[in-house]
């Protein structure tokens, strides 16, 4: 695991944009994971401004979402497929057709769910997943006390998340309790993993995953098993990290020679 940290979370984003963006230019045919919410946004702003400068190309990738809201449309302006279209694929030259949400309205979960795995191993596995945390500490919707074998499944959602998504909603009230999401598992299989943090409210979940003990209470706390894990931060989340000073030293090497 290494740990990024940034003054702000633009100077991190940019950095983990530039590995998502040389992964596109070594290999053009990527399998993209990809996350929702605010703290991705300025993640996708800089790939599409790299893509609009002729930087890197989405044309040939393929991606597959997290996770998205049980019983909402794809039209709906809090699904995550209208998130993902309005943020990031309307703006680059992926093509549609090659990117993938869960669908909210399936008639089936559990068929939904399994179409949906083998679907991204028939393309051959995640090479990238974008994660965010939760306050709690949790990736996807992978609460906590989620098993950290989970497998991507219907969840449902904590109150302390219903909360902080209740910003995105004209009444809290429309906050959907449920949701179809990757299981720890399954997120766990992505070849590499690039983790985002940002603001004080971040802080004990990111100390939580990165210097905790392994549980399924802090279900980001499974990415220290991953082999190939970075975590991107600004100062503000990164605060109560005891190692702060080593975990930046070091990684700064890391991230020169990786895109050396």
């Amino acid at each position: 695991m290494e740990i990024i940290i940034c003054k702000t979370k633009e100077e991190a984003s940019r950095k983990a944009a530039d590995l998502v963006a040389a992964l596109l230019k070594a290999k053009p045919k990527a399998v993209l994971g990809l996350a929702t919410g605010s703290t991705p946004v300025p993640l996708y702003q800089a790939l599409i401004k790299d893509c609009a400068a002729g930087k890197i190309s989405f044309k040939q990738a393929k991606s597959w979402n997290l996770d998205e809201y049980w019983g909402l449309a794809p039209t709906h302006d809090q699904s995550y497929r209208y998130f993902m279209d309005t943020n990031l694929f309307d703006h680059v030259d992926i093509v549609k057709k090659n990117t993938h949400v869960l669908n909210g309205l399936a008639k089936d979960w559990r068929k939904e769910v399994k179409a949906y795995e083998a679907a991204i191993a028939k393309a051959g596995g995640i090479d990238l997943q974008v994660l965010g945390i939760g306050s709690d500490g949790h990736i996807a919707f992978n609460e906590p006390g989620s098993s950290l074998a989970s497998r991507t499944r219907l969840v449902s959602l904590t109150p302390q998340t219903v909360k902080d998504n209740s910003r995105f909603f004209k009444k809290a009230a429309d906050v959907p309790k449920q949701a179809l999401s990757m299981g720890v598992s399954s997120i766990m299989e992505a070849k590499r993993i690039v983790l985002l943090a940002f603001g004080a409210n971040k802080a004990d979940a990111v100390k939580g995953a990165v210097e905790g003990g392994v549980s399924q209470f802090c279900t980001a706390s499974a990415l220290q098993m991953h082999p190939d894990c970075w975590f991107f931060c600004d100062a503000a989340a990164a605060a109560k990290l005891k190692l702060k000073k080593y975990y930046a030293w070091r990684a700064e090497e890391a991230l020169k020679a990786e895109l050396a």
